[in-house]
């Protein structure tokens, strides 16, 4: 069970205990039968749960519990038996609001005498019980909800309370109240209290207690429009959004979500024709989710605008079972960065709400995985983020996302869809646990093969620094790239989607914070081309193969630019040295390795510039450790994946000694860390000094001569200067060494031959020298001689073949036209000539 449920609330052991204690011994079994009238009627912004059970004597009593100090108490009594629709209670705890229809029979009684409203909503003074005030007499029903402080702000001087009509409409009434004797509250000027409207004609409603905003739906003549409106600390409130949609919505009545609950009407109702609710979250994301009432013999369908993207998808799914019981909808649940579709019984479906542009984001589970224990009914409301409550028991849960599942349904999934999804969902939900980063990297050792759309390095490399650096600032998210994935066209099994392009919000306030700044700036990425704001490393790749060819290396090697370049990576590299203060195990970071460093400097300089041009409002020094901090985690991410190598295959601190043979352990972490270079080449991903060396140096070990210079002349080892040294320092002068030195030494590049030619005492490195004196000379006489004519040209002919080849490769790297090889009588050809005649006697193995 992907899904787990934690009970915050209920009523048999939090209520019922305490409701035996206040009833007198000889109501106890009178009350004990009755006691499945508790009901619970609302959840208030702070969790307080107010509910309502039948008295002995026939009475409706409210009471209120207060989860945080697990204490109950009784707000009110009605010497009736009353059908409660709607009540609320004031953060200050001293009004309470009302709606209650009047029974059948009381209404035949006073039928004679006078008109009786069907529906009464009631304003109640109850610390101390003082006045009630009527608000609404009508024969359509009321909710009511007081509006709440936000959680760092003062309480409101008034109480303000919502008033929500099935005649369509809304309104606020602004309550003041005063004190008149120590702890007596009275509402002051009871009959004048004022009144703002709303909204009318609308036809939904749903509200949102946690940010205190009323979402609702008009009608148009063409379409249904989308409307949102804010209520502030100040009394205030602006209607801050409206979104035209696309769903068609039958006018028979309204609609209400998160307005509390009604347990009788609950009851009577047919199962609903839509299911529309409205999810946010921090991150900006704004999803409208709809579904038609489900029959379990026929195919789900369900919808799911991602309003702050600019598009939609509509999912159906085949159901497999028909021998579970009819449900009268499909459950939306907030999980903050999810959307929980919820078929009890059938399926389980997670979507991403801030990339779901991609279905292998989503996880979509069947069977065992997709139940959720204790959660049966259908009757489910999701009032905050991460909350469930099932209004027919009454029990109220917080619901989360299970690492052990998690982890566990990534182990057995055979579909790369299911592996990427619950690899992101892990980094994103259980990130910064070193515990579940390593059992993430135990298990891309172990599935590196398994994967066919995506490589798993490159993905976790680049989502574990998305996840943990997008916290930084508010647009990062938009800047850094989330996915090593450009498209992915694979299908999931039993589900079909289909995607259309809708309407943008428009928001109609300006400098908005918070959350409608967040979904401004998403709204803005899509109007001017979001996928461009992300970082990629084109730019990256073609600066870097350009300092790495000789003639830029010698131009800008000394240069301001280059020395900036290194500072960059040496600030790389203390930064991550201040964050792991243990001995590592493997042996990285031994050697400077120019080339890895230069990719380091260049990457910080690259992603800051990147940076830079979008983030114009953070100061630069923050920046800076923004790519610091990006490039040292990069590294540390590669490092830990090797680390968790040597300790897996109990592989010793240092395996260089090139004398002996590797072993199996050595062999597959051979194989690990030539997945690593392929995804690092794949992406332009800087790796820690010492890889190429540790790379190349267990590959001695482990492969055969002709695999191992395979491997280097198709770039899967890189040789380097510390590698070379090594090698020609411990290897004796044995055939097979020699052999080894050899094929490694004519494919050193000229750089690091210059270096390490003189250490060895082999007339391989004899003939090398000979060439590279008889180039200097040869480029000393072409200067001298530029100005000859080809005509003047001495002929040179001498009777030995290796030689005349030698000469004629030589002089075909002059200018044709103007040099001359008269200047061979100055070459020592002596010299020449013995260099070329070992070699070819070397080559001919004779």
């Amino acid at each position: 069970m992907l899904l787990q449920l934690s009970a915050e609330f209920e009523p048999q052991s939090d209520v019922v205990p305490w409701l035996l204690s206040q009833t007198p011994a000889a109501a106890l079994d009178t009350f004990e039968k009755s006691s499945t009238t508790l009901y619970i009627v609302n959840v208030e912004r702070n969790g307080k749960i107010i509910y309502t059970w039948k008295g002995s004597g026939g009475n409706t009593c409210i009471g209120l519990y207060d989860p945080l100090n697990k204490e109950n108490e009784h707000l009110y009594t009605f010497e009736k038996d009353l059908h409660i629709i709607s009540c609320s209670i004031n953060n200050e705890k001293t009004l309470l609001a009302v709606s209650f229809l009047q029974s059948t029979k009381e209404e035949r009684v006073n039928h004679l005498l006078q008109p009786v409203s069907k529906c009464l909503t009631l304003l109640i003074e109850i610390h101390p019980v003082n006045n009630v005030r009527v608000l609404k007499a009508v024969d359509s029903c009321i909710r009511v909800q007081f509006l709440y402080p936000v959680a760092d702000r003062n309480p409101f001087p008034d109480s303000h309370l919502l008033l929500i009509s099935e005649d369509k409409y809304i309104e606020q009434f602004h309550i003041h109240v005063v004190t008149e004797e120590p702890h007596k509250v009275v509402i002051q000027n009871p009959g004048q209290l004022p009144r703002d409207r709303v909204a009318d004609d609308l036809i939904w409603a749903q509200w949102d207690m946690t940010e205190q905003r009323l979402f609702y739906i008009v009608p148009k003549e063409s379409r249904n429009i989308l409307k949102c409106v804010q209520f502030y600390p100040d009394e205030n409130f602006n209607l801050v959004l409206e979104v035209p949609l696309e769903i068609s919505l039958s006018d028979t009545g309204l609609k209400f979500v998160n307005f509390g609950y009604d347990y009788y009407q609950d009851q009577k109702m047919e199962p609903r024709s839509l299911n529309l609710q409205v999810f946010t979250s921090k991150t900006g994301s704004f999803c409208l989710c709809s579904c038609e009432a489900p029959d379990v013999s026929k195919d789900v369908t369900y919808s799911v605008s991602f309003l702050h993207k600019g598009y939609s998808k509509s999912f159906t799914v085949a159901l497999q079972r028909t021998d579970y019981p009819q449900v009268k909808e499909v459950a939306f649940l907030n999980l903050d960065y999810y959307v929980a579709v919820y078929l009890p019984g059938h399926f389980l479906h997670l979507l991403n709400t801030q990339h779901p542009d991609l279905m292998c984001y989503n996880l979509f589970l069947t069977g065992e995985d997709a139940q959720i224990n204790m959660l049966h009914s259908s009757s489910i409301q999701s009032p905050f983020k991460s909350a469930v409550w099932d209004c027919c028991s009454g029990r109220i849960f917080t619901v989360r996302i299970n690492e052990c599942s998690l982890v566990k349904f990534l182990w057995n999934s055979k579909l790369d869809s299911d592996r990427l999804a619950a690899l992101h969902c892990a980094l994103l939900h259980v990130r910064n646990t070193a515990d579940l980063e390593m059992q993430i990297i135990q298990w891309i050792s172990e599935n590196l093969s398994a994967c066919y759309t995506f490589d798993p390095i490159q993905e976790f490399i680049i989502a574990s620094l998305y996840w943990a650096m997008c916290p930084e600032t508010s647009k990062l998210e938009k800047l850094l790239p989330y996915t090593s994935l450009l498209y992915w066209n694979g299908i999931i099994p039993g589900i079909t989607c289909i995607t259309d392009i809708i309407s943008l919000p428009v928001l109609k306030v300006q400098n908005c914070k918070g959350f409608w700044e967040k979904l401004n700036l998403n709204l803005e990425c899509v109007k001017y081309a979001e996928p461009h704001l992300h970082y990629n490393n084109n730019v990256l790749r073609r600066e870097w193969f350009k300092l790495l060819s000789e003639e830029k290396a010698e131009e800008r090697g000394s240069t301001t630019y280059m020395k900036n370049i290194f500072e960059n990576a040496k600030k790389v590299l203390s930064n991550l040295a201040a964050w792991n203060v243990e001995e590592r195990l493997v042996p990285l970071f031994q050697e400077e390795d120019y080339q890895q460093r230069l990719l380091m400097g260049l990457m910080v300089a690259e992603l800051k510039d990147h940076l830079m041009r979008h983030l114009q409002y953070v100061e630069r020094k923050k920046i800076d450790q923004i790519v610091l901090d990006y490039v040292s985690k990069l590294l540390d991410l590669i490092c830990r994946i090797m680390e968790a190598v040597w300790r897996k295959y109990n592989l010793q601190s240092c395996i260089l000694c090139l004398g002996e043979r590797g072993s199996a352990a050595e062999f597959a972490a051979f194989h690990i860390m030539s997945r690593i270079l392929e995804a690092a080449n794949g992406m332009c991903l800087p790796l820690p000094p010492g890889f190429h060396t540790l790379h190349v140096g267990v590959g001695v070990r482990c492969l055969p001569l002709h695999t191992l210079l395979h491997y280097i002349d198709n770039g899967l080892l890189h040789l380097t200067e510390a590698c070379a040294m090594k090698l020609l320092k411990d290897l004796d002068n044995t055939e097979k060494n020699e052999k080894l030195k050899f094929g490694i030494f004519t494919r050193l590049p000229e750089a690091i031959g210059h270096k390490v030619c003189r250490l060895w005492n082999h007339p391989v490195t004899s003939n090398f020298i000979a060439r590279n004196y008889v180039k200097l000379l040869l480029d000393k006489l072409r200067n001298k001689q530029r100005n000859r004519p080809v005509a003047d040209r001495l002929s040179v002919h001498v009777e030995f073949l290796p030689l005349n080849y030698l000469v004629d490769m030589l002089a075909a790297v002059e200018e044709p036209g103007l040099n001359s090889v008269e200047g061979a009588d100055n070459v020592n050809a002596k010299f020449v000539e013995e260099a070329a005649l070992k070699q070819t006697t070397l080559l001919l193995e004779l």
